[in-house]
């Protein structure tokens, strides 16, 4: 009986989802729809991972249709929201993006919240196959005391405070402190520390949001430690954002010279990259910088974050508390023990930086809470035909754009090697965006569309050229939408 009840459960699905598809045919269709009789495929992300998947799959197979959903009513994730706004080179892979997303097989649908406004499983009779590719948008907790303290922030929503993400826009950072302490040393936080303390005159030209570019010139904050449980040889940002650190305007490096004992005997069995981003710090270490400087950053190597320290009335971050480690082993697989010893540190702003992670979409899609990914192998999700995965929520929240191209394009290959393969059933027709864009009308839910995207991005453009940078991105949803469909 139950199994019964799943089966005419799934043909009322189907049902409802080619009643409503025949329903819009009737009033003309959607304009902006991608038109194909080939295979089609649905994207679940309009970030990196999202586009680039699109676009191997657009390149390697001539009749495949690609229709990707985004939360958001714009494209592009962390190259819009994450990437410093000092790194505007990084974000000229927008151009590519952009072709695209025009391209006459692939249409941008924004402002669809699946799992929420469509279901996975409603998606998958819509399409041949889907793709996940929605990111990490969680943030990892440290799991010590006070970390809900006002004051203490994560770098996701630090990061999108200043690169205005709509869900950012009032996170209100107190700078009126002196010392920053940031937790955790991959490039993220050192794009912190640089917005922190780089000169106002240096990013108010970038697209930085107005209104950070308005609290970091009336900031406090002038001194910035960065905090990592290892070494300096476990390190984890990369050459180029230490050196964009080493040259920052008007500042000096502060560091603990004791940390680096023995680095020197260590650098000539170091694999080249690292060997030359410790030379670079221990340069830092030795120089020290502009006794002028009217601000100072600094790794602090050796510590762990045990309790956030609150003020005597208990209302807010005042300080840390750090455990300090010594190291077992050595290289890349060093762990850090605790010997016992504690140290406070006065600090009114705390980034956490220890990384980001992907949450579950829905409850048909498999879920791997411990490594927080979607199990698969090489793209093709666990136990479910017709299910991928590419970027963050395939292989975890690490590397660079580069690193996400690649392994997008790995799991395009691999989802075209199952259509030539026959592992996907390619004979029956899917209406693909035809049906979601009726089922979500039923529901209330409107799509933005590429060219409507494509007038939020003239709006913004137009904003920035009047404060004399390149945007000034808009913070609001509602607006946004008012504007893509005016």
């Amino acid at each position: 009986m139950k199994m019964i009840n799943l089966m005419r459960g799934s043909v009322m699905k189907i049902h409802g989802l080619s009643s409503a598809s025949r329903r819009l045919a009737a009033e003309g269709g959607v304009r902006g729809l991608s038109s194909s009789s080939g295979p089609r495929v649905c994207i679940v992300g309009g970030g990196p991972a999202g586009f680039y998947t699109a676009q191997q799959l657009l390149k390697a197979r001539q009749n495949t249709a690609v229709d990707i959903y985004e939360r958001l009513p714009v494209p592009f994730g962390l190259v819009r929201f994450g990437v410093a706004p000092d790194h505007p080179e990084v974000k000229n892979v927008i151009n590519t993006f952009t072709q695209t997303g025009q391209h006459e097989r692939c249409s941008f649908h924004g402002n669809v919240n699946v799992g929420k406004d469509v279901t996975i499983d409603e998606l998958r009779q819509a399409y041949h196959a889907v793709v996940l590719s929605y990111g990490a948008e969680g943030n990892r907790s440290m799991g010590i005391p006070g970390e809900g303290l006002p004051g203490v922030f994560s770098a996701k929503d630090f990061v999108g405070w200043y690169n205005g993400l709509p869900s950012n826009k009032e996170l209100h950072p107190d700078l009126s402190f002196e010392t920053a302490v940031i937790l955790g040393q991959g490039n993220v936080a050192l794009d912190v520390a640089r917005i922190l303390l780089a000169p106002v005159e240096m990013l108010k030209e970038t697209d930085i949001t107005q209104n950070a570019l308005e609290a970091l010139a009336g900031s406090k904050v002038r001194r910035v430690l960065i905090v990592g449980r290892r070494g300096p040889l476990q390190i984890a940002c990369t050459i180029k954002e230490l050196r964009e650190m080493v040259n920052l305007p008007n500042t000096r490096a502060d560091m603990l010279p004791a940390d680096f004992e023995g680095i020197a005997e260590a650098l000539k069995d170091l694999p080249r990259p690292r060997k030359r981003l410790t030379e670079l710090m221990m340069k830092a270490v030795k120089e020290g910088g502009d006794d002028k400087a009217e601000k100072c950053w600094g790794f602090r190597f050796f510590r762990s974050p045990v309790e956030v320290l609150a003020g005597a009335d208990g209302k807010r971050a005042t300080g840390i508390r750090l455990a300090l480690n010594k190291l077992e082993g050595s290289g890349e697989s060093a762990r850090a023990e605790v010997t016992g010893q504690l140290e406070d540190v006065d600090c009114g702003l705390i980034i956490s930086s220890i990384g980001y992670k992907s949450i579950p979409i829905d409850p048909a899609v498999p879920f791997d809470p411990r490594r927080a990914i979607v199990p698969n192998e090489m793209g093709r999700v666990q136990d479910t035909a017709g299910l991928y995965c590419s970027g963050w929520v395939k292989r975890g929240p690490t590397g660079v754009i580069a690193t996400t191209m690649n392994d997008s394009f790995d799991t395009a290959r691999v989802l075209i090697q199952d259509m030539e393969a026959g592992k996907l059933d390619l004979s029956v027709n899917k209406p693909g965006a035809q049906a979601i864009t009726a089922l979500l009308q039923t529901r209330g839910v409107r799509a933005v569309l590429f060219s409507q995207w494509e007038k939020i991005n003239a709006a913004e453009e137009k904003r920035g050229k009047s404060l004399g940078k390149a945007r000034e991105k808009l913070l609001d949803v509602d607006e946004m939408l008012k504007i893509a469909w005016s």
